[in-house]
């Protein structure tokens, strides 16, 4: 279904969610477990988030509310297997920013993020971190330019994976400073940590979850990605702040189902979702790693998502980066 017509048929469902025939179908959903499938190994933080998330449906929803793991290929793997599953509301992503990126970065997909998968609601919002070895010059982010621009080329940047967006954020920074670096991908941030605390590599973009390393001294970070300050590191400046004025970068967490998912269905998640993230101790839990939980509507998150997809396919198009 083109997603005009989609999102008008979300509007006809709130319109008349007060109707008898409307409640039925409420209430018959959900009468079984509920499938959240996240596209990312278990254990990293897209799980953990999924999990908090999980939780708390369940209890609204009285259905217990699975996570399934289906990493793989840049996360298409998991999407695809949402994208082609039955538009029942039992089958859900837990999707990522990289839903906005891979379309571009992929040579072929079987699945597009547009037209084969329904938005839902956005779930949180967060920057990246730009991290140094304890033994870099640089104690400012433009320290750390002109010490890359004494060695084009030379120092590497190490990310957990090409094309994720961390890896997109990383060339973002370098085409907006004008510098040239070595990329190094990892399967992984914590492999990329041990070759940056020894100063082996000599920057990485992470997300918050990795603040812990700083904290405790065994790495610098200089400056975070997002428009603003994160409230996690108040004292910590902005890479647009710190010289490259109109730099933004930030990853993100957002929920969707099959595209043609019952729009009263998808009515009712958004709705609960909207719940959750309303509770202070969920906050609370995400804002210790820099998250910002931020529910949505569907036709919010379907417009956050065709900006994100116009912002990451520019930064692919111009560094010409491709995957088969």
């Amino acid at each position: 279904m083109p997603l005009r017509r989609y999102l008008i048929a979300l509007g006809a469902a709130a319109a008349f969610a007060s109707s008898p025939i409307h409640a039925a179908s409420e209430n018959a959903w959900p009468n079984r477990p509920v499938h959240m499938v996240v596209p990312f190994a278990a254990g990293g933080p897209t799980d953990i988030y999924a999990r908090i998330v999980a939780e708390q449906l369940s209890s609204i929803w009285g259905q217990q509310v699975v996570i399934d793991n289906k990493g793989g290929a840049g996360s298409n793997i998991g999407n695809a297997f949402v994208a082609h599953s039955g538009p029942d509301g039992y089958t859900l992503l837990f999707g990522t920013s990289s839903l906005a990126s891979n379309g571009a970065l992929y040579r072929s997909l079987d699945y597009s993020p547009t037209t084969d998968l329904a938005p839902i609601s956005l779930v949180a919002r967060f920057p990246f971190f730009m991290f140094v070895p304890n033994s870099s010059p640089a104690k400012t982010v433009k320290e750390f330019i002109d010490y890359v621009k004494a060695q084009p080329g030379k120092l590497i940047i190490a990310s957990p994976g090409t094309g994720g967006t961390p890896h997109l954020a990383e060339l973002l920074f370098l085409q907006m400073a004008g510098i040239q670096m070595t990329h190094a991908p990892y399967r992984g941030a914590a492999p990329a940590f041990i070759d940056l605390i020894p100063g082996r590599v000599h920057c990485y973009f992470g997300s918050g979850e990795l603040l812990t390393y700083s904290r405790s001294g065994q790495v610098r970070v200089l400056a975070s990605t997002g428009a603003k300050r994160s409230p996690a590191t108040p004292d910590l400046p902005t890479v647009a702040e710190s010289g490259i004025p109109g730099y933004i970068a930030n990853g993100w967490q957002g929920i969707f189902a099959p595209a043609k998912t019952p729009p009263e269905i998808v009515q009712k998640i958004s709705g609960d979702v909207a719940k959750t993230l309303a509770d202070p101790a969920i906050v609370e839990k995400f804002a210790r790693n820099a998250y910002t939980v931020e529910s949505s509507s569907a036709a919010q998150l379907a417009r956050f998502l065709e900006e994100d997809i116009e912002k990451w396919e520019a930064v692919i198009k111009t560094t010409g980066i491709k995957i088969d």
